[in-house]
């Protein structure tokens, strides 16, 4: 009962974020729902995930991934032909290796591998140096974002969860992802809603911007 609670919970929540984003050029995409066991297992697979979504979807690009941690999503789009960084004030190294998601099979990473790093708290004006900027965990920095692709014109995609050191807060009842893309709307940014498929906050945000060229 609480399983289909929550998936209507989801689709309520999505079907809001499309009617606050609707615009001429919107273009639904696909989304398949697994059983609620492989959506646990596929979880720990999200950054590549979004590493095969954004390939598919975007020619390559300069990209920053905003509190990006260890790197792993850089690297992946590094490995795609991508010019990547990571903005983050706390560096940290690359995985020696992981578990790719097509093969099943671990990958090593090796140890002369590299993600160019950006170590600092993100900025609005940094925006002006990346085509792409995505946040999928970047608290504190989602309004930020925003503002910097109001500003410069360059794409984002983010995945808002935890409302933490942002410059306002949701209304008792409103979700933080219907502040985001109402906030980005008001920007006078085309918003689209999408979701990927693992278990939990799998509903993201982009924007195109005028730097990202699309694919398809």
């Amino acid at each position: 009962m609480s399983r289909n609670h929550d998936r209507e919970l989801s689709e309520a929540l999505f079907q809001k974020l499309e009617t606050i984003t609707a615009h001429a050029d919107q273009t639904a995409v696909p989304f398949s729902v697994m059983s609620v066991g492989e959506l646990r297992k596929m979880k720990k697979f999200r950054f590549q995930l979004l590493h095969r979504w954004l390939v598919a979807h975007f020619a390559p690009c300069r990209a920053a991934d905003i509190a990006g941690g260890k790197g792993l999503l850089a690297l992946l789009l590094q490995e795609s032909g991508w010019e990547t960084a990571v903005i983050d004030p706390i560096h940290q190294t690359l995985p020696d290796k992981y578990k790719d998601i097509g093969s099943n099979q671990r990958v090593k990473v090796a140890a002369t591998t590299q993600v160019r790093h950006w170590n600092k708290p993100f900025a609005a004006a940094m925006g002006d140096s990346f085509d792409l900027l995505i946040g999928m965990h970047a608290h504190g920095c989602n309004i930020a974002i925003v503002e910097a692709a109001a500003a410069f014109g360059c794409g984002f995609v983010l995945f808002p969860c935890c409302v933490i050191d942002e410059p306002f807060y949701p209304p008792i009842g409103v979700d933080w992802l219907e502040c985001v893309a109402e906030y980005a709307v008001g920007k006078g940014i085309a918003v689209t809603p999408f979701r990927l498929n693992f278990k939990g906050q799998n509903i993201g945000l982009y924007g195109a911007g005028q730097r990202l060229r699309r694919l398809g």
